[in-house]
């Protein structure tokens, strides 16, 4: 049976909806389908991440790891003005991001990529966020993690949400000893945001 982080959703016969969401002054459109994560609405957990999000001063762009239909790096990309880059496995999630992209006009580039596989190697961020597919195992969310280190700029930064009851303190706990350090930036209704700087 396919997950919203399978690569393939053929078993899951597609509706596909759209919705708005207004945030920060700007409106967004949405399309969204069956076998995607959060398919209604934005969920809270990504909303506690862009309500938390600051960008630093790097000028190099930004990646969405893990992208779902692509709410997080399209609404950073027009909030502040950056240009994101958005990594999703599932192909029905990838081909929504890409019409998202273009509903929302995002400076926004997407890969359907199983984690960073599809990402050229020499690349370079300013910052990673993700909101990872806790679903898909401990496993699949530290392999986030130590990819996001790799391909961090130097004092590049790591955004992470996470509920408490998921896994934000091995969360935790993994990033201190990649990082050598991880701030809780805030804690909203059970979700942990958590950033960490590349030394």
């Amino acid at each position: 049976m396919s997950h919203y982080y399978s690569k393939t959703q053929d078993d899951i016969e597609s509706n596909p909806q759209e919705f708005i969401f207004n945030f920060k002054e700007h409106t967004f459109k949405f399309h969204t389908d069956n076998g995607v994560f959060s398919k209604e609405y934005i969920d809270y957990g990504t909303f506690a991440l862009l309500k938390a999000f600051i960008p630093n001063n790097i000028d190099l762009p930004i990646l969405d790891v893990g992208a779902g239909y692509g709410p997080i790096g399209i609404v950073i990309s027009k909030l502040y003005n950056k240009k994101t880059y958005m990594l999703e496995i599932n192909e029905r999630a990838y081909n929504l991001i890409l019409k998202n992209i273009e509903e929302n006009k995002a400076d926004s580039i997407a890969y359907n990529s199983n984690l960073y596989e599809k990402l050229p190697l020499d690349m370079k961020f300013a910052s990673i966020i993700t909101n990872p597919p806790i679903r898909a195992g401990k496993d699949v969310v530290f392999s986030i993690y130590e990819g996001a280190y790799k391909r961090l700029d130097k004092s590049g930064e790591l955004w992470v949400v996470i509920q408490k009851k998921q896994g934000a303190p091995s969360s935790k706990e993994k990033l201190e000893s990649l990082f050598g350090n991880c701030e809780i930036i805030t804690r909203d209704k059970g979700y942990y945001i958590l950033k960490s700087v590349k030394q």
